[in-house]
């Protein structure tokens, strides 16, 4: 018996294809700079305890799909962070405290962005606040707390929370580090978005002789989709066909894309992809992403839990995944387009295609992990 033909109906939402797609490699860097990207490498890969995170070949379901090969980068190897998140809110700390210890940083999350920022600032011995709503999970809020920050949490969702975050710091002169852009808000998030940019350059060394044909990057504010594509059009020669996935409960790239301008998605239900789960694309992802992205694809949560457990047990490859449900998606889509023989042809997937998975993470909350897999 073959992984995926045991009855089991794949689903996505919506796929669709943008109409104002082009890929100018010139507009890209005008939103993040050869400077900052390669500021951003120089600067992390000298932090102590730096190394690549892997990039595995998920070699058994590339056999199934009857690919050429599937690369899936673990971020769950990230620093003691398990997640592609330690890039970008410790290195915007590090630009924004510019040596001086006496600055106090506040920053909103539901998670990682968070961990990452209070990291960063322990790592300089810097002091931290940081917001969560009443949704993140007590072991995310722990492994803050832990870190040395202290953890403020506010009644309502992500946005409530970042609304009280903007509020106490400009009353206390806290110097926010997020990870959304909004208008006279753009140099800290674009930190951010160089410092996921390591991500890409590290895949460039890794493939040696293989040309990417295919990237699926997920979506929450952009941030990384934004910074991949950036990495995209700095390291690359080719222009791989890059599709941004997200939940269908909050497909604010897919709808901005749809109407070429930024759209706000009403959350009415939390997905499992709760690091994805976000309503409105942030500016600085936006300006790269609006033309650059190909295809958008909107899940259900329905295979999350299953395509978790598939990793950790080795179903897809040689090697046992531990992947968060935010790493997910990106296989998900796959599997999803290529069991569409329509999509699958528009996108000229076939034995010559290099595809390239970002597991954005690890088990960050042990507790969730555990829940899921055992479903």
């Amino acid at each position: 018996m073959t992984i995926l033909s045991n009855g089991h109906l794949w689903k996505h939402t919506e796929f669709i294809q943008n109409k104002n797609y082009s890929f100018d490699k010139t507009e890209i860097l005008k939103s993040l700079s050869i400077k900052e990207i390669d500021e951003a490498y120089s600067g992390i890969s000298n932090w102590k305890g730096y190394s690549k995170t892997p990039l595995l070949e998920l070699n058994k379901l590339t056999k199934e799909l009857k690919l050429n090969k599937i690369f899936y980068k673990d971020e769950s190897k990230r620093f003691d962070l398990k997640s592609f998140k330690a890039l970008g809110g410790a290195y915007a700390v590090e630009k924004v405290s510019k040596g001086n210890k006496d600055i106090v940083v506040a920053t909103a999350t539901a998670g990682n962005h968070g961990r990452s920022v209070a990291w960063g600032a322990k790592r300089l011995d810097i002091k931290c606040k940081i917001f969560i709503s009443e949704f993140v999970s007590d072991a995310r809020g722990k492994a803050m707390a832990d870190l040395g920050a202290d953890v403020i949490k506010v009644k309502g969702n992500y946005e409530k929370s970042l609304i009280e975050c903007i509020k106490q710091s400009t009353n206390n002169d806290w110097q926010i580090v997020q990870d959304v852009a909004w208008k006279d808000y753009m140099t800290v998030p674009k930190y951010t978005m160089a410092g996921y940019t390591v991500m890409m350059k590290e895949i460039v060394d890794q493939i040696r002789n293989d040309q990417i044909t295919h990237i699926i990057l997920q979506a929450g504010v952009g941030g990384m989709a934004g910074a991949m594509v950036a990495g995209i059009a700095r390291y690359l020669k080719n222009i791989p066909e890059i599709i941004v996935v997200e939940p269908d409960s909050a497909a604010c790239v897919m709808e901005s894309i749809k109407t070429g301008k930024i759209e706000k998605i009403d959350i009415e239900r939390e997905s499992l992809m709760g690091g994805m789960s976000c309503g409105e694309v942030s500016l600085v992802p936006w300006e790269i992403l609006k033309n650059s992205v190909k295809y958008c694809i909107s899940l259900p949560d329905d295979d999350i839990a299953k395509t978790m457990k598939l990793l950790g047990n080795a179903s897809f490859s040689n090697e046992k995944i531990i992947a968060g449900e935010n790493s997910a998606p990106g296989v998900i889509s796959l599997i999803t387009i290529c069991e569409d023989e329509k999509i699958k042809e528009n996108l000229k997937l076939n034995r010559d295609s290099n595809i390239l998975l970002i597991g954005c993470e690890g088990d960050t909350d042990q507790a969730m992990y555990q829940k899921l897999i055992n479903q």
